[in-house]
């Protein structure tokens, strides 16, 4: 009703008088009506969170509250009023839950049809009970809650699949429920997210990768490649049509390809196959043998899995960055240098074999060593040199080893019994000295870890030209590594030309980075390169399974380690 209404002109002065006393009346009833039904809703949360506090648990339309510790602080701190006041915030959380989606987690995880249906409720108006509004804002909070959890942390907790998990597992020295209750508070939640979770170009690509490979699985995927001989350019068969239609779903052919006769593999599908095979670890000779045919039959589906799977990696690690590191992708067998977050130098790697699994972790590179010496490890001691030496006392001459007591002192082979020595408590250190044949090659990176890791040069070069390359017992070797060491040492003056005169000189010289440098050891088998070419890597120690399965298991609290 508008107020020019209220009067009319017959009105007397006493009617007009009344008829405004009757609406103030009515306001203030309306207005004191309003703060009974505010009262009423901050007793049921009060009730609610005292009842959180005594038992540990809470169930809001059927499903267990899982924020128990940050509940009860953020509505404490707010004296128990309603988070929740505004339409505007509760669809920009379900926007955001809806939007997990793309993010490769389930929206069913943040009670994604609880919340619309309390979203819907509260838009239209309804009279709403304070006990169920209670419930609304609780379980508003805590989808919240499990949202920017994953979102920061990821589902999987990566301590419960490796013990000695080292990465940053805190949000930057902030209590969580400061955090939340600056989310709820927020303007725009979209724009809270991406501030406080930048993530970088990682993960925005995987995030573009992700919906691409959907868009094929929702384009009904590819065709299966039939089993037969190794097909090759320049043959005809039935199955170059299929192969033809399958390259093209990936696109890896381009899709208006037409050719006069669909039987021939002909040049250009051969180039097609050339770049599957880059992007799945292959060796890129064109030819469609056993490897890449199971490579091309691999299912959309487990294409959009592993994408997820890799998304979830990146979650744990990504926003725990600084803007210069070294990268090493055990899975992709790759070392890279990153500046202002952007590739500034890259090289192959040859890492550990699968029974001697490169480690992930978090360390820092300190310094350089070029024309280092090698101390042989415990582990390398016990299971390759030490079974050599047993069998051939010459051996460690061969191999430029000396045994050194704790003095330093080098100590004759001959004077030691190798039938009654073992590699547990063995007395000396073995030392292999400079030069072509030794382990570590002409250079080694030294940050400093338990696992005795580091990245190095390496006399077998060629193990470089294979295309799966874990070779190593467990450290890194690196192809062209003194170019490597010359853009770390630029800003002491070191280049190619002086690293090269102290190669040549023989002598040990180490050399300390200007600033100690962040080295990230990590398992990727997704890539997506600066053009967008998304690349998929075999799970050589087979980690993505665990992953996937914690993907798909309903939600549970696995707070992150203090």
């Amino acid at each position: 009703m508008r107020v020019e209404t209220l009067c009319e002109p017959s009105e007397t002065i006493a009617d007009r008088k009344k008829k405004w006393l009757v609406v103030g009346l009515g306001l203030m009833i309306c207005g004191y009506g309003t703060v009974l039904a505010d009262e009423a809703v901050s007793q049921a949360l009060r009730e609610r969170v005292e009842r959180l506090r005594e038992t540990g648990q809470l169930t809001v339309d059927g499903v267990s509250l899982a924020a128990i510790g940050l509940i009860p602080e953020i509505y404490e701190r707010r004296g128990f009023e309603a988070a929740w006041t505004r339409q505007k915030q509760i669809d920009a959380l379900v926007q955001a839950v809806e939007d997990s989606y793309a993010e490769g987690l389930d929206p069913a995880d943040y009670h994604i049809d609880q919340i619309r249906s309390a979203a819907k409720s509260i838009a239209s108006g309804e009279r709403i009970a304070p006990t169920r509004r209670a419930d609304i804002d609780l379980l508003l909070t805590d989808a919240l809650a499990r949202l920017g959890y994953h979102l920061r942390f990821g589902k999987v907790n990566p301590e419960e699949l490796d013990p000695d998990w080292n990465f940053n597992r805190e949000l930057a020295g902030k209590d969580p429920s400061t955090v939340i209750q600056e989310a709820i508070d927020s303007d725009s939640l979209t724009t809270f997210i991406d501030r406080v979770l930048p993530r970088g170009f990682f993960y925005h690509r995987l995030k573009t990768a992700l919906a691409q490979y959907r868009g094929i699985q929702a384009a009904g995927g590819w065709p299966t490649v039939a089993d037969g001989p190794a097909l090759k350019v320049g043959m005809t068969d039935d199955r170059a049509s299929t192969l033809a239609k399958r390259l093209q779903a990936s696109g890896d052919l381009d899709e208006s390809f037409a050719p006069a006769d669909a039987r021939l593999f002909g040049q250009t599908v051969d180039q097609a196959v050339k770049r599957f095979q880059y992007r799945h670890g292959l060796s890129a000779d064109g030819v469609v043998g056993a490897g890449t045919l199971a490579a091309l039959n691999v299912p959309v589906e487990a294409r959009v899995e592993q994408i997820r799977i890799n998304l979830e990696r990146a979650r744990w690690v990504f926003d725990d960055i600084e803007d210069e590191f070294i990268f090493v992708n055990i899975a992709e067998f790759r070392v890279f240098l990153v500046r202002n977050r952007e590739y500034v130098w890259t090289a192959r790697a040859q890492v550990g074999k699968p029974y001697r699994k490169t480690p992930v972790f978090k360390s820092t590179l300190k310094y350089v060593v070029f024309n280092p010496t090698w101390t042989v490890p415990p582990g390398i001691l016990a299971k390759d040199i030490m079974p050599q030496a047993k069998r051939d006392p010459g051996y460690l001459q061969t191999k430029n080893i000396d045994i050194r007591d704790n003095n330093g002192a080098v100590v004759d082979p001959k004077s030691i019994d190798w039938e009654s020595v073992s590699a547990r408590g063995f007395p000396y250190r073995l030392v292999q000295r400079p030069g072509p044949t030794n382990a570590l090659g002409q250079v080694k990176f030294i940050f400093p870890n338990k696992y005795f890791v580091f990245l190095h040069d390496t006399p077998s070069k060629a193990l470089f030209e294979r295309p799966d390359r874990a070779f190593s017992s467990g450290c890194i070797r690196v192809e062209s590594p003194l170019d490597l060491a010359a853009v770390l040492l630029e800003g002491k003056g070191w280049n190619r030309e002086k690293i090269d005169a102290v190669i040549a000189s023989q002598k040990t010289e180490t050399v300390f980075l200007p600033e100690p440098m962040t080295v990230m050891l990590l398992y990727l088998t997704v890539i997506v390169d600066d053009d967008g070419t998304i690349r998929f890597e075999k799970d050589i120690y087979e980690r993505d399974q665990r992953i996937g399965d914690g993907l798909k298991a309903p939600f549970r609290v696995s707070p992150p380690r203090s």
